[in-house]
């Protein structure tokens, strides 16, 4: 481990140049059973996700290897959906996929982990491996960054408030 170890207080998200993967990093006060609890448990996870001018509700939820999940955000009267499997489930890992209603065939598998750096900091890795160049592109393209860091920021207020 380096002397000066960077810290993202913001999520750091970074696309790769060889391979159509999103990566994001974000480091939280908490350990990692509260980020994965906050991630496998759907009414804390509906609290958190996405931008915050929007609500979302889940719609199925099945934390397990092999379960499935689908949620449903709304905005202005307009609904976006949302739905993926759970490949499998660790004290500290997920992996998924994931898909975005309005481009079924647009199948994301996401990694999720959680890593203890000290002090009471978790560091979430988060990465999403894209059908294609394009598609990831379009996702960076879309405004995820706004939701990223809004839902981040909101699961922080939820640890630090004991919610979590």
């Amino acid at each position: 481990m380096s002397a000066v170890q960077t810290r993202y207080s913001e999520a750091a998200i970074e696309a790769d140049k060889e391979v159509p993967i999103i990566r994001i990093t974000r480091d939280f006060r908490g350990t990692p059973a509260q980020l994965m609890k906050a991630h496998t448990d759907p009414e804390l996870f509906v609290r958190w996700v996405g931008p915050s001018s929007i609500s979302s509700r889940i719609i199925d939820w099945d934390v397990r290897d092999g379960g499935s999940w689908r949620y449903v955000s709304e905005r202005d009267g307009e609904e976006f959906g949302f739905r993926g499997c759970f490949h499998s489930v660790s004290d500290d890992k997920v992996v998924q996929t994931f898909t975005f209603e309005g481009m079924p065939d647009q199948v994301a598998l996401e990694t999720l982990w959680f890593e203890d750096i000290g002090d009471g900091m978790t560091r979430l890795h988060a990465q999403s491996l894209c059908d294609s160049f394009e598609a990831r592109d379009g996702w960076l393209a879309s405004g995820m960054e706004e939701g990223v860091n809004d839902g981040y920021a909101a699961l922080e207020q939820l640890i630090a408030s004991g919610e979590v």
